[in-house]
């Protein structure tokens, strides 16, 4: 499952770098979790050749991570945008209970906007 899941987030950020028959492919097992056979028949190639293109598909994308980092950097943003916000979790209790101070309470604001501008381009 865990792989399934792997598999569909490289689709996600390199499928545009695969052909077109092998994003297809690749999406009709891993996205719609169509079987081999069921994808045979609704294309019209034999059960060999669809997990053939799907094998050749798997090895490619994880070779353009491999190349290029983006899931992995993808998660380690994800991450530190998780760890942020439980920061400014702390602040804004700490702000309530001893400080309030509105200064503080504005620039925990631009905190959590620019995390949302962060989170909203990704």
């Amino acid at each position: 499952m865990a792989k399934d899941l792997q598999m569909s987030l490289l689709l996600d950020f390199y499928g545009s770098m695969l052909s077109e028959k092998q994003r297809e492919l690749t999406s009709l097992y891993y996205n719609e979790d169509l079987s081999l056979g069921e994808i045979s028949e609704d294309i019209g190639i034999t059960r060999q050749g669809v997990r053939d293109s799907i094998k050749r598909s798997e090895c490619q994308l994880i070779e353009f991570e491999d190349k290029l980092h983006l899931v992995k950097k993808y998660h380690n943003t994800k991450h530190t945008l998780n760890q942020m916000n439980d920061i400014i979790k702390n602040l804004e209790k700490y702000n309530d209970s001893d400080i309030k101070n509105e200064t503080f309470s504005e620039n925990i604001m631009q905190l959590k906007n620019l995390i949302e501008q962060i989170v909203d381009n990704n």
